[in-house]
């Protein structure tokens, strides 16, 4: 499955196109940066409420391929500049991550 295969099912709304065919093999749902730079698998969607340009870093730095934001979260300015630059799938959705996380795992 890739990026670009999420979209419809999952009902996102595309904020910033980086590399829409970059697979995702899994999600991974947290806030905390540090926790999720350490622990999100690489080529998961992540699953946040964190839009600033410190989770397009994390997105880097983890090899994820897209940035899911949950609950109509914001993305801020810098980040949405750096999620260009950094070719990072910014994607959001009004639904938690619980809910967004188990339709993911009913699409893989």
């Amino acid at each position: 499955m890739t990026v670009r295969d999420l979209i419809a099912p999952l009902g996102l709304e595309l904020l910033c196109e980086g590399d829409l065919d970059r697979p995702v093999d899994g999600g991974y749902c947290g806030d905390l940066l540090s926790w999720v730079m350490g622990r999100a698998p690489a080529d998961h969607a992540w699953f946040s409420v964190m839009g600033n340009v410190n989770a397009i870093a994390v997105c880097v730095l983890a090899d994820l391929p897209c940035l899911i934001l949950c609950e109509n979260a914001a993305l801020d300015d810098a980040a949405r500049a750096r999620a260009a630059t950094e070719e990072i799938t910014v994607l959001r959705s009004d639904k938690d991550a619980y809910t967004l996380a188990v339709a993911l795992s009913k699409l893989l």
